[in-house]
């Protein structure tokens, strides 16, 4: 008898410990129709799941997480785990439609006169070299220019104690220990490759978007590089140059 108790209670406790995740529902608010597709992200465990036809999810979880709902075309929300959210499942979360306005884009050709001479001399030089980002398929990237004095212009920069760049990495540790979690995550990894926006990866490194602009271009990222990476690539770049600042810091 005492040891099918003993059994029970042992098998109680890793239910309790191991066995907490929310279950709920994602509907449009519009209309309460379910929503598919939607990525709920636990950002403090660096996991994900997806809702299915019905809008349903399972994600695990612990109070005081915080889980992040996103859907292409509606507002992303944040919500904290509570305890009622993990005892009560299926439970209903509601996106709202955001209202897109497309402004007008003008395409300007160059304006070609059919002379070599006078053409290559109109058409603009992209001066930036390509920088090459491992683990992805693409050749490279824009990287800005290569000039002899980028180099130690970057080593000043990341040896300088009140320097952005220490200010962001040698004080945001729990931050920065997320990139390998998020990298190793296949899923995220898919994410953040269709996107372009830095909304998901803002959340899941708790980096502002300034901050990862400037982040990239101490490093001598081009700002068309910035502005046309996927949120997978900058993610890359943003580790990477960890990386050199963690050996440059030794």
């Amino acid at each position: 008898m005492m040891k099918r108790f003993t059994l029970y209670f042992l098998l109680l406790s890793c239910s309790v410990v191991f066995g907490q995740e929310v279950i709920g529902f994602v509907e449009r608010a519009a209309d309460e129709k379910p929503i598919s597709t939607v990525h709920i992200i636990n950002l403090n465990k660096v996991t994900m799941s997806i809702t299915d036809k019905e809008g349903r999810f399972e994600i695990d979880a612990e109070v005081n997480d915080t889980l992040y709902l996103s859907y292409l075309g509606y507002k992303s929300i944040k919500v904290r785990v509570s305890n009622d959210l993990i005892k009560y499942p299926n439970t209903r979360f509601q996106l709202t439609e955001l209202a897109l306005a497309l402004e007008e884009v003008v395409v300007r050709p160059y304006q070609l006169t059919g002379y070599l001479d006078i053409d290559a001399r109109n058409v603009p030089i992209n001066r930036t070299r390509r920088y090459n980002i491992p683990g992805l398929p693409s050749g490279g990237y824009e990287a800005g220019n290569r000039t002899p004095g980028t180099a130690m212009r970057i080593l000043q920069s990341v040896t300088n104690p009140a320097d952005f760049l220490y200010n962001i990495f040698g004080r945001k540790p729990n931050q920065l220990r997320k990139l390998k979690k998020v990298r190793a995550n296949n899923e995220l990894r898919d994410l953040l490759a269709v996107k372009y926006d830095r909304k998901t990866l803002e959340e899941l490194l708790q980096i502002g978007r300034v901050d990862i602009d400037e982040i990239l271009r101490k490093c001598s990222f081009s700002d068309s590089f910035i502005k046309e990476a996927n949120d997978l690539q900058i993610l890359e770049a943003i580790s990477g140059c960890y990386e050199e600042y963690k050996v440059l810091n030794r």
